[in-house]
């Protein structure tokens, strides 16, 4: 009786218009994704390969288990600025030896690796949910340290990346640094906070300064070899831990370090093993429209997700905006919640107090849909109380201690945004489909609401309203803000942690709730007050 049963006709055409806008979208995230996998350019990974080296993904395909997947974070940070597309570092959770790690691989190709103000911003991310989700932390640097030209960006919150190390190992949780190449100024850093140091003879280089440096400050007449070589480090400094005869050989010992480990997860195990869903994951592609105003049943998202389409409902015809109700995804309990109609009115707002409380005491993950377009207005839902409830909704999420893992399928406006915990409720995830939208309001509501104060000051004033001005505006703020709520914009911004394809939902939340796990699942043990 708890099998979803489908509504989606799939010979319709409005299904086949959704679909095609969806595949539409996913080319255009695609070309610019491939930026990131082209590095430098062509010019400058020919010069790295000529020199016998690996590229960033390479490597890490190397260190990966045969087979095992990849789920690469924030590909697309620092698309639509000026900084290559990418942020001059690869990061994603992988596995090692059987033991879920966070990686992060500097590519070389871009700038020498160097970081720029996005490499940083990346990075912190990355190191958020290594500690959050308790991940051994494996860094495949080759870096010429800060990108001296946007020092000013980068060195005052750049420090948060030695101390991110230092803090990993305190709570317990192994750091391992394979320094392919140079490794300089900040750079040397991470070697020198990470618990395990591999080195390449003959080609790590790690140094504050390198012998143009030392020669300024000191006068020194210095080489790289006696400054900063893996043979020195290895045999007279001790900053190295193990020495490589090359690249592979390096990898293949990084490996041993993580399978002398003895890593267990914290978490429990799954539940019940997986059991693929009833209607085809294919199918995701034509649910969501192009036009976000238009309304879609969330349950179709479900059905194609959860194990065998099982779904229990909570309170399925109260707050019927809000869908609410029990799973499993890869045989890991969760709770899911999951925007219906767009906008939360009181009901929905209780009802999601309600239900992350429940999800709480029995230690069970959530996940958010988005598709709302915020808390209802208007003075009958003022009357009512909608501040007092969606501050009751807003408090659950911000208090919850559950793993929150969150999916913007639709429009995530306004405080629906952080009532379905966005970004700046720190979910352990963040994924947009590209369907999704994310801003303060709809691109016509703010133009609109702007519009309204102008005339409104113009009247006060006793000056005649410009129409013509007026609609300009009007068409410059809309295409603006939709420029900006668009999810390449956002996921440039490291605002989640990259756009995935419908099609991989089930996949990319099976891989989160297992990393999840790493940690200890408990519930909250208090809230803050309740405003009933």
């Amino acid at each position: 009786m708890t099998v979803l049963r489908s509504a989606l006709d799939t010979r319709s055409g409005g299904y086949a218009e959704n679909r095609d806008a969806m595949l539409a979208k996913l080319a255009e995230i695609g070309e610019q994704t491939r930026k990131a996998l082209d590095g430098g350019g062509q010019k400058y990974v020919d010069r790295h390969r000529a020199r016998g080296k690996l590229l960033a993904r390479e490597r890490i395909e190397l260190l990966l288990d045969q087979d095992s997947p990849f789920l690469e974070l924030s590909p697309l940070a620092a698309w639509g600025t000026e900084f290559p597309v990418g942020g001059s570092v690869v990061t994603g959770i992988g596995v090692v030896e059987g033991v879920e790690c966070l990686i992060t691989a500097s590519d070389p190709t871009v700038r020498g690796g160097s970081s720029n103000p996005w490499t940083v911003r990346k990075s912190f991310r990355a190191n958020d949910i290594a500690l959050a989700n308790r991940l051994p932390v494996i860094s495949l640097i080759e870096s010429g340290g800060a990108d001296l030209p946007t020092q000013k960006e980068i060195f005052i919150p750049g420090g948060r990346l030695f101390r991110d190390l230092t803090r990993l190992s305190a709570a317990g949780i192994p750091t391992v640094t394979i320094v392919f190449g140079n490794s300089t100024a900040g750079g040397a850093y991470v070697p020198g906070m990470s618990d395990h140091v591999v080195m390449i003879r003959e080609r790590s280089k790690v140094f504050l300064g390198g012998p143009p440096l030392v020669k300024m400050a000191t006068g020194e007449e210095s080489d790289d070899e006696s400054l900063g070589g893996a043979e020195m480090h290895a045999r007279a400094s001790g900053l190295a831990d193990y020495l490589a005869a090359d690249e592979h050989d390096a990898i293949r010992i990084g490996r041993r370090i993580v399978a002398r480990l003895n890593w267990r997860k914290l978490g429990p195990r799954q539940a019940a093993g997986p059991v693929a869903p009833l209607h085809d994951e294919e199918e995701l592609l034509g649910i969501v429209p192009p036009d976000l105003r238009v309304p879609f049943d969330p349950r179709e998202v479900i059905a194609r997700v959860v194990d065998g389409s099982d779904f229990d409902e909570f309170k399925p015809s109260y707050g019927t905006s809000l869908v609410t109700g029990w799973a499993s995804v890869h045989g890991y309990p969760v709770g899911i919640l999951a925007n219906s109609q767009g906008v939360l009115f009181s009901a929905e707002s209780q009802k999601a107090a309600q239900f992350i409380q429940l999800a709480n005491q029995v230690d069970t993950p959530l996940i958010f849909l988005h598709n709302t377009t915020g808390y209802m207005v208007g003075s009958q839902y003022e009357q009512g109380g909608i501040i007092k409830h969606g501050a009751m909704m807003i408090n659950a999420v911000s208090n919850s201690a559950v793993p929150h893992i969150s999916i913007l399928i639709g429009a995530s406006y306004g405080a629906g945004h952080y009532g379905m915990c966005g970004r700046a409720y720190d979910p352990r995830f963040l994924f947009a489909w590209p369907s999704a939208k994310s801003a303060v309001m709809g691109p016509a509501q703010l133009a609109g609401v702007l519009s309204i104060v102008s005339r409104a000051a113009a009247q006060a004033a006793g000056r005649p309203f410009d129409e013509d001005a007026d609609a300009a505006m009007r068409a410059m703020v809309e295409s603006q803000i939709e420029a900006e709520s668009l999810p390449m914009f956002l996921s440039g911004r490291i605002y989640d942690d990259g756009i995935i394809d419908p099609r991989d939902t089930r996949t990319v939340l099976g891989l989160c709730l297992s990393v999840s796990h790493g940690a200890a699942v408990s519930g909250a043990t208090g809230y803050g007050v309740f405003r009933m």
